[in-house]
């Protein structure tokens, strides 16, 4: 492992130790103060966020996008503290579930499920609750260039009994999760480039990963959304919603479980991950 990736370990290690032994109101504090010095002093992908706040809601003026904006900053800060926390940070909060029942009707078709979420709200919070509460949940996980941090943050997911498959090994293990009556966790919000397909995101075409989709038809494994929106530092509600797929292609599905998506971020807009170059890749 390189240096770099050995420091990195060891640093995120000693924000571990010191954030898990805080009470979660101190965390909020800190996590706040971190944010506003980010949102003040640290431009990196600022001014994408802004760009990208500004083309999903045109009709906001411009004190309200930075409202927007700064909140998100506070947002993520607090939600990097408290992935960083686990397992201690997940003791202490409420959590207000809606559509545990869809979840569970789904399990007992034995047909695994597509669980689809996005980079909304407390997505890791998300995870911890699945990972509790179902049998077998595996997520699909982008490899980081960092290998130290790559560790860390998956170790820090699997404490709760996630497992894990990287982005490019064998799609064979993807599918042996959905036989298994496993929830396969995919998140379905970034730039696809041309790979992907082509749905209304904002009003504007965005490339989408088609993998849900395809799973979806070739499983028939039923697709499911799940989000988690923060109400503040200590409760949170997490949503289960069925993806309609009835006489839909792979376009038509993308474009359903985008918009469900779109109709959440559009309630909590500071909620989002702003930061990624969404729009990137053009329709031709």
């Amino acid at each position: 492992m390189k240096t770099s990736h050995v420091i990195t370990s060891y640093f995120l290690r000693i924000l571990k130790k010191c954030f898990s032994n805080v009470s979660s109101r101190k965390r909020f504090y800190i996590s706040s103060k971190i944010g506003l010095i980010f949102y003040n002093y640290l431009p990196i992908r600022k001014k994408q966020a802004r760009k990208n706040i500004k083309k999903a809601f045109p009709q906001f003026d411009s004190n309200q996008i930075e409202k927007i904006l700064k909140n998100t900053y506070l947002n993520f800060c607090h939600n990097f503290i408290e992935l960083v926390s686990f397992p201690n940070s997940y003791k202490n909060i409420q959590i207000k579930l809606k559509g545990e029942r869809i979840l569970r009707s789904f399990l007992k078709q034995k047909k695994g499920i597509v669980f689809i979420t996005g980079h909304f709200g407390a997505w890791e919070i998300l995870g911890q609750w699945v990972s509790r509460n179902v049998p077998l949940f595996v997520g699909v996980a982008q490899k980081q260039k960092n290998r130290g941090a790559h560790d860390f943050f998956i170790n820090q997911r699997e404490l709760a009994g996630t497992k894990h498959i990287i982005r490019g090994e064998s799609i064979k293990l993807m599918y042996k999760v959905l036989s298994d009556n496993g929830l396969l966790g995919l998140v379905s919000d970034q730039d696809a480039k041309k790979k992907g397909i082509f749905v209304d995101f904002f009003g504007t075409p965005a490339s989408t990963p088609r993998g849900a989709a395809l799973f979806h038809i070739n499983t028939k494994a039923p697709l499911l959304l799940g989000v988690c929106f923060k109400e503040n530092f200590q409760k949170y509600h997490i949503h289960f919603k069925a993806i309609d797929t009835k006489n839909k292609n792979i376009e038509g599905i993308t474009q359903e479980y985008t918009n469900q998506l779109e109709t959440y971020i559009k309630q909590y807009p500071d909620q989002y991950f702003w930061f990624h170059r969404r729009w990137k890749t053009k329709k031709t």
